[in-house]
């Protein structure tokens, strides 16, 4: 059997996990609730591998990984790949909001039909035109 069979298979399962994560809507508390147990938990680990070093070389060697420091840089390479897809799954999201918003703005600022055509407001009075900006004043400094 292969000595790093543990190891692959706890990692992939840890990728697949994080996968669904991600992959899961993610509004409301009970996935905010997740989220902070998570760090709970990796702050606990990091805390135990600082203070205890020859803990994370004790099972690195259970799950078939040489050193502890590789155990440590297997943990952190999933945290970072979680990591950086939670954070485009947000920028994601706060593009979706954006557009809305601008296009809510575009619509609420949109200028009537009939003003459109002739140029007058809903009380009938004149819109005031801008000059354009070649013929605008001088500029107050």
């Amino acid at each position: 059997m292969d000595s790093q069979l543990v190891i692959k298979i706890i990692l992939i399962v840890l990728c697949a996990i994080l996968a669904l994560f991600v992959l899961l809507p993610g509004r409301g508390s009970r996935h905010v609730a997740i989220r902070r147990l998570t760090m709970l938990i990796l702050f606990a680990i990091a805390v135990v591998a600082i203070v205890f070093p020859n803990v994370t070389t004790a099972i690195a060697h259970l799950i078939g990984i040489g050193r502890g420091a590789d155990l440590l840089l297997y943990g952190l390479i999933i945290v970072f790949v979680g990591n950086s897809l939670i954070v485009q799954r947000r920028h994601r999201q706060l593009e979706e909001q954006i557009t809305t918003l601008a296009r809510r703005i575009a619509l609420i600022e949109a200028p009537e039909p009939a003003e459109r055509i002739n140029g007058t407001s809903h009380a009938g009075r004149e819109r005031p035109q801008q000059a354009p900006a070649d013929q605008a004043g001088p500029v107050d400094k």
